[in-house]
Protein backbone atom coordinates (compact mmCIF):
# COMPACT_ATOMS: atom_id res chain seq x y z
CA UNK A 1 0.00 0.00 0.00
CA UNK A 2 2.69 2.02 0.83
CA UNK A 3 4.56 1.99 -2.22
CA UNK A 4 1.11 2.07 -4.07
CA UNK A 5 0.52 5.51 -2.59
CA UNK A 6 4.06 6.37 -3.22
CA UNK A 7 3.17 5.85 -6.96
CA UNK A 8 0.39 8.23 -7.15
CA UNK A 9 2.39 10.97 -5.15
CA UNK A 10 5.40 10.69 -7.42
CA UNK A 11 3.10 11.07 -10.63
CA UNK A 12 0.85 14.17 -8.81
CA UNK A 13 1.73 16.54 -11.81
CA UNK A 14 -0.33 18.99 -12.79
CA UNK A 15 -1.61 16.63 -15.96
CA UNK A 16 -1.90 13.75 -13.78
CA UNK A 17 -3.69 15.45 -11.19
CA UNK A 18 -6.49 15.98 -14.31
CA UNK A 19 -6.22 12.19 -14.76
CA UNK A 20 -6.88 11.82 -11.58
CA UNK A 21 -10.22 14.32 -11.54
CA UNK A 22 -11.58 12.76 -14.73
CA UNK A 23 -11.31 9.59 -13.33
CA UNK A 24 -13.89 10.93 -11.07
CA UNK A 25 -16.25 12.01 -13.25
CA UNK A 26 -16.92 15.44 -12.70
CA UNK A 27 -19.51 16.95 -14.59
CA UNK A 28 -21.84 13.74 -13.15
CA UNK A 29 -20.42 14.09 -9.79
CA UNK A 30 -21.56 17.99 -9.92
CA UNK A 31 -25.46 17.07 -11.54
CA UNK A 32 -25.59 14.54 -8.38
CA UNK A 33 -24.34 17.19 -5.98
CA UNK A 34 -26.96 19.54 -7.46
CA UNK A 35 -29.90 16.95 -6.35
CA UNK A 36 -28.16 16.31 -3.46
CA UNK A 37 -28.35 20.12 -2.71
CA UNK A 38 -31.96 20.29 -3.52
CA UNK A 39 -32.74 17.36 -1.37
CA UNK A 40 -31.52 18.99 1.53
CA UNK A 41 -32.94 22.37 0.96
CA UNK A 42 -36.00 20.49 0.61
CA UNK A 43 -36.03 18.45 3.93
CA UNK A 44 -35.17 21.68 6.08
CA UNK A 45 -37.78 24.08 7.14
CA UNK A 46 -35.35 26.91 6.57
CA UNK A 47 -31.95 26.80 5.90
CA UNK A 48 -29.69 23.34 6.13
CA UNK A 49 -27.20 23.92 8.63
CA UNK A 50 -23.66 24.67 7.30
CA UNK A 51 -21.62 21.89 8.71
CA UNK A 52 -23.98 19.13 7.47
CA UNK A 53 -23.98 21.39 4.19
CA UNK A 54 -20.32 20.87 3.72
CA UNK A 55 -19.53 17.82 5.55
CA UNK A 56 -22.41 15.90 3.93
CA UNK A 57 -21.99 17.44 -0.06
CA UNK A 58 -18.07 16.99 0.74
CA UNK A 59 -19.00 12.72 1.74
CA UNK A 60 -21.43 12.54 -1.05
CA UNK A 61 -19.28 13.98 -3.35
CA UNK A 62 -16.50 11.78 -2.28
CA UNK A 63 -18.12 8.80 -2.75
CA UNK A 64 -19.76 9.68 -5.77
CA UNK A 65 -16.07 10.22 -7.25
CA UNK A 66 -15.14 6.73 -5.99
CA UNK A 67 -18.07 5.12 -7.72
CA UNK A 68 -16.90 6.93 -10.89
CA UNK A 69 -13.28 5.62 -10.50
CA UNK A 70 -14.03 1.76 -10.13
CA UNK A 71 -16.87 2.36 -13.11
CA UNK A 72 -14.06 3.56 -15.46
CA UNK A 73 -11.34 0.60 -13.43
CA UNK A 74 -14.48 -2.08 -14.39
CA UNK A 75 -14.71 -0.97 -17.87
CA UNK A 76 -11.36 0.06 -19.26
CA UNK A 77 -11.14 -2.59 -21.80
CA UNK A 78 -14.24 -1.69 -23.75
CA UNK A 79 -13.66 2.02 -23.09
CA UNK A 80 -10.12 1.53 -25.00
CA UNK A 81 -12.67 -0.30 -27.77
CA UNK A 82 -15.24 2.74 -27.83
CA UNK A 83 -15.00 6.16 -29.07
CA UNK A 84 -17.11 8.02 -26.59
CA UNK A 85 -14.77 6.52 -24.05
CA UNK A 86 -11.24 5.69 -25.54
CA UNK A 87 -10.03 8.85 -24.01
CA UNK A 88 -10.24 7.93 -20.52
CA UNK A 89 -7.04 8.13 -18.22
CA UNK A 90 -7.26 4.39 -17.35
CA UNK A 91 -7.96 3.10 -20.76
CA UNK A 92 -5.55 5.26 -22.61
CA UNK A 93 -2.96 4.36 -19.99
CA UNK A 94 -2.62 7.69 -18.03
CA UNK A 95 -3.33 6.09 -14.62
CA UNK A 96 -2.63 2.50 -13.46
CA UNK A 97 -5.11 -0.10 -12.78
CA UNK A 98 -3.01 -0.38 -8.93
CA UNK A 99 -3.41 3.37 -8.99
CA UNK A 100 -6.80 3.66 -9.63
CA UNK A 101 -7.49 0.87 -7.09
CA UNK A 102 -5.72 2.73 -4.56
CA UNK A 103 -7.33 6.22 -5.46
CA UNK A 104 -10.35 5.18 -4.89
CA UNK A 105 -10.18 3.27 -1.75
CA UNK A 106 -9.13 6.57 -0.52
CA UNK A 107 -11.42 8.43 -1.85
CA UNK A 108 -14.15 6.29 -0.73
CA UNK A 109 -12.93 5.51 3.08
CA UNK A 110 -12.54 9.60 3.79
CA UNK A 111 -15.86 9.93 2.11
CA UNK A 112 -17.60 7.65 4.35
CA UNK A 113 -15.63 8.41 7.61
CA UNK A 114 -16.67 12.17 7.27
CA UNK A 115 -20.31 11.17 7.07
CA UNK A 116 -20.09 8.32 9.62
CA UNK A 117 -18.87 11.18 12.07
CA UNK A 118 -19.72 14.28 10.86
CA UNK A 119 -23.34 13.64 8.96
CA UNK A 120 -25.06 10.38 9.89
CA UNK A 121 -24.88 6.41 10.06
CA UNK A 122 -27.76 6.61 7.92
CA UNK A 123 -26.52 8.23 5.15
CA UNK A 124 -23.03 6.85 5.31
CA UNK A 125 -24.76 3.90 4.84
CA UNK A 126 -27.08 4.54 2.26
CA UNK A 127 -23.91 6.00 0.70
CA UNK A 128 -21.80 3.03 0.53
CA UNK A 129 -24.70 0.79 -0.60
CA UNK A 130 -25.05 3.50 -3.74
CA UNK A 131 -21.52 2.86 -4.61
CA UNK A 132 -21.79 -0.64 -4.62
CA UNK A 133 -24.96 -0.58 -6.41
CA UNK A 134 -23.51 1.66 -9.06
CA UNK A 135 -19.98 0.89 -9.29
CA UNK A 136 -20.29 -3.24 -8.42
CA UNK A 137 -23.89 -4.48 -9.33
CA UNK A 138 -24.28 -2.47 -12.02
CA UNK A 139 -21.25 -1.37 -13.81
CA UNK A 140 -19.80 -5.32 -12.96
CA UNK A 141 -23.19 -7.24 -13.51
CA UNK A 142 -25.88 -5.67 -15.11
CA UNK A 143 -24.49 -3.54 -17.54
CA UNK A 144 -23.65 -6.71 -19.18
CA UNK A 145 -26.29 -8.73 -18.84
CA UNK A 146 -29.25 -7.30 -20.09
CA UNK A 147 -30.91 -4.65 -22.20
CA UNK A 148 -32.76 -3.67 -19.06
CA UNK A 149 -29.72 -2.48 -17.00
CA UNK A 150 -30.11 0.92 -17.43
CA UNK A 151 -33.72 0.97 -15.44
CA UNK A 152 -32.93 -1.81 -12.88
CA UNK A 153 -29.43 -0.18 -12.10
CA UNK A 154 -30.81 3.71 -12.78
CA UNK A 155 -32.45 3.15 -9.00
CA UNK A 156 -28.49 4.16 -7.98
CA UNK A 157 -27.70 6.99 -9.53
CA UNK A 158 -31.30 8.01 -8.17
CA UNK A 159 -30.66 8.33 -4.36
CA UNK A 160 -29.18 11.40 -4.17
CA UNK A 161 -31.56 13.87 -3.04
CA UNK A 162 -32.86 11.09 -0.59
CA UNK A 163 -28.71 11.41 0.55
CA UNK A 164 -29.52 15.03 0.98
CA UNK A 165 -32.60 14.30 2.62
CA UNK A 166 -31.50 11.71 5.27
CA UNK A 167 -28.41 14.13 5.75
CA UNK A 168 -30.78 16.98 7.37
CA UNK A 169 -33.51 14.76 8.88
CA UNK A 170 -31.99 11.22 9.54
CA UNK A 171 -34.76 9.86 8.36
CA UNK A 172 -36.08 7.82 4.95
CA UNK A 173 -39.61 9.93 4.02
CA UNK A 174 -42.19 9.52 1.03
CA UNK A 175 -41.32 13.06 -0.05
CA UNK A 176 -37.62 12.00 -0.19
CA UNK A 177 -38.42 8.66 -2.27
CA UNK A 178 -40.43 10.61 -4.91
CA UNK A 179 -37.82 12.66 -5.44
CA UNK A 180 -35.83 9.50 -6.37
CA UNK A 181 -38.64 8.39 -8.60
CA UNK A 182 -38.26 11.50 -10.92
CA UNK A 183 -34.65 10.77 -11.37
CA UNK A 184 -35.27 6.75 -11.91
CA UNK A 185 -37.70 7.12 -14.26
CA UNK A 186 -35.81 9.80 -16.07
CA UNK A 187 -32.12 7.85 -16.64
CA UNK A 188 -34.32 4.93 -18.81
CA UNK A 189 -35.32 7.88 -21.75
CA UNK A 190 -31.68 9.92 -21.04
CA UNK A 191 -29.52 7.27 -21.49
CA UNK A 192 -31.38 5.53 -23.86
CA UNK A 193 -31.06 8.49 -26.32
CA UNK A 194 -27.23 7.88 -26.06
CA UNK A 195 -27.02 4.33 -26.47
CA UNK A 196 -29.17 4.95 -29.80
CA UNK A 197 -26.54 7.41 -30.89
CA UNK A 198 -23.64 5.32 -29.89
CA UNK A 199 -25.05 1.54 -31.00
CA UNK A 200 -22.98 0.48 -33.23
CA UNK A 201 -19.85 0.97 -30.61
CA UNK A 202 -21.87 -0.86 -28.38
CA UNK A 203 -22.89 -3.25 -30.54
CA UNK A 204 -18.85 -3.59 -30.94
CA UNK A 205 -18.17 -4.24 -27.13
CA UNK A 206 -21.05 -6.89 -26.66
CA UNK A 207 -23.02 -4.46 -24.00
CA UNK A 208 -26.52 -5.56 -24.47
CA UNK A 209 -27.98 -1.92 -24.71
CA UNK A 210 -31.40 -1.42 -25.50
CA UNK A 211 -31.42 -0.87 -29.67
CA UNK A 212 -28.74 -3.23 -29.74
CA UNK A 213 -30.90 -5.78 -28.91
CA UNK A 214 -34.18 -4.51 -29.67
CA UNK A 215 -33.97 -2.24 -32.68
CA UNK A 216 -33.82 1.24 -33.02
CA UNK A 217 -37.49 2.03 -33.36
CA UNK A 218 -38.50 -0.21 -30.75
CA UNK A 219 -35.93 2.14 -28.16
CA UNK A 220 -37.89 5.15 -29.28
CA UNK A 221 -41.17 3.65 -28.33
CA UNK A 222 -39.95 2.60 -24.64
CA UNK A 223 -37.71 6.42 -24.93
CA UNK A 224 -41.60 8.30 -25.41
CA UNK A 225 -43.44 6.02 -22.64
CA UNK A 226 -40.77 6.57 -19.77
CA UNK A 227 -40.78 10.25 -20.76
CA UNK A 228 -44.89 10.62 -20.53
CA UNK A 229 -44.61 9.09 -17.19
CA UNK A 230 -41.76 11.59 -16.14
CA UNK A 231 -44.43 14.20 -17.00
CA UNK A 232 -46.85 12.17 -14.65
CA UNK A 233 -44.91 11.92 -12.31
CA UNK A 234 -42.72 15.45 -12.08
CA UNK A 235 -45.95 16.56 -10.98
CA UNK A 236 -46.53 15.01 -7.89
CA UNK A 237 -44.55 17.45 -6.11
CA UNK A 238 -47.10 19.62 -6.66
CA UNK A 239 -49.95 17.39 -6.19
CA UNK A 240 -49.30 16.65 -2.82
CA UNK A 241 -47.72 19.78 -1.28
CA UNK A 242 -44.53 19.72 -1.67
CA UNK A 243 -43.94 22.26 -4.53
CA UNK A 244 -46.10 25.11 -4.85
CA UNK A 245 -47.47 26.51 -8.98
CA UNK A 246 -44.13 28.18 -9.05
CA UNK A 247 -42.60 24.05 -9.55
CA UNK A 248 -45.72 22.98 -11.45
CA UNK A 249 -45.46 25.91 -14.40
CA UNK A 250 -41.62 24.87 -14.42
CA UNK A 251 -42.39 21.26 -14.60
CA UNK A 252 -45.21 21.34 -16.87
CA UNK A 253 -43.16 23.83 -19.61
CA UNK A 254 -39.95 21.32 -19.26
CA UNK A 255 -42.04 18.11 -19.31
CA UNK A 256 -43.12 19.64 -22.82
CA UNK A 257 -39.87 20.64 -24.22
CA UNK A 258 -38.52 17.20 -23.41
CA UNK A 259 -41.63 15.48 -25.32
CA UNK A 260 -40.37 17.81 -28.24
CA UNK A 261 -37.11 16.51 -28.75
CA UNK A 262 -38.25 12.63 -27.68
CA UNK A 263 -41.10 13.37 -30.68
CA UNK A 264 -37.98 15.04 -32.87
CA UNK A 265 -36.19 11.50 -31.85
CA UNK A 266 -39.29 8.58 -32.83
CA UNK A 267 -39.69 10.69 -35.81
CA UNK A 268 -36.57 11.34 -37.21
CA UNK A 269 -33.87 8.88 -38.96
CA UNK A 270 -30.59 11.20 -37.88
CA UNK A 271 -28.66 9.95 -35.45
CA UNK A 272 -27.50 13.92 -34.16
CA UNK A 273 -31.21 14.25 -33.02
CA UNK A 274 -30.42 11.50 -30.29
CA UNK A 275 -27.53 13.02 -29.26
CA UNK A 276 -29.48 16.73 -29.19
CA UNK A 277 -32.29 14.53 -27.06
CA UNK A 278 -29.11 13.64 -24.48
CA UNK A 279 -27.98 16.97 -23.85
CA UNK A 280 -31.38 18.44 -23.53
CA UNK A 281 -32.39 15.39 -21.11
CA UNK A 282 -29.50 16.75 -19.02
CA UNK A 283 -30.77 20.18 -18.77
CA UNK A 284 -33.79 19.46 -18.48
CA UNK A 285 -33.10 17.37 -14.88
CA UNK A 286 -30.93 20.36 -14.09
CA UNK A 287 -33.44 23.03 -14.51
CA UNK A 288 -37.06 20.97 -12.96
CA UNK A 289 -34.19 20.59 -9.15
CA UNK A 290 -33.38 23.90 -9.68
CA UNK A 291 -36.73 25.11 -10.21
CA UNK A 292 -38.17 22.61 -7.42
CA UNK A 293 -35.44 24.98 -5.28
CA UNK A 294 -36.72 28.24 -6.09
CA UNK A 295 -40.24 27.51 -5.56
CA UNK A 296 -38.90 25.79 -1.89
CA UNK A 297 -38.09 29.54 -1.34
CA UNK A 298 -40.09 31.49 -3.31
Amino acid sequence: MTEQLSSITCSATPSAWRYYLELCKPKVVLLMLLTTLVGMQLAAPNFVPWPILVWGLTGIGLMGGAAAGINHLLDRQIDALMMRTQRRPIAQGNIQPHQAIVFVCLLASVGFAILITQVNALTAWLTLATLVGYAGVYTLFLKRATPQNIVIGGLAGATPPLLGWTAVTGTISAESLLLVLIIFTWTPPHFWALAIYRRQEYAKVNIPMLPVTHGVAYTKLHILLYTLLLCAISVLPFAIGMSGGFYLLGTLLLGGRFLYWVERLRRSTESRIALQTFRFSIVYLMLLFMIMLVDHYW
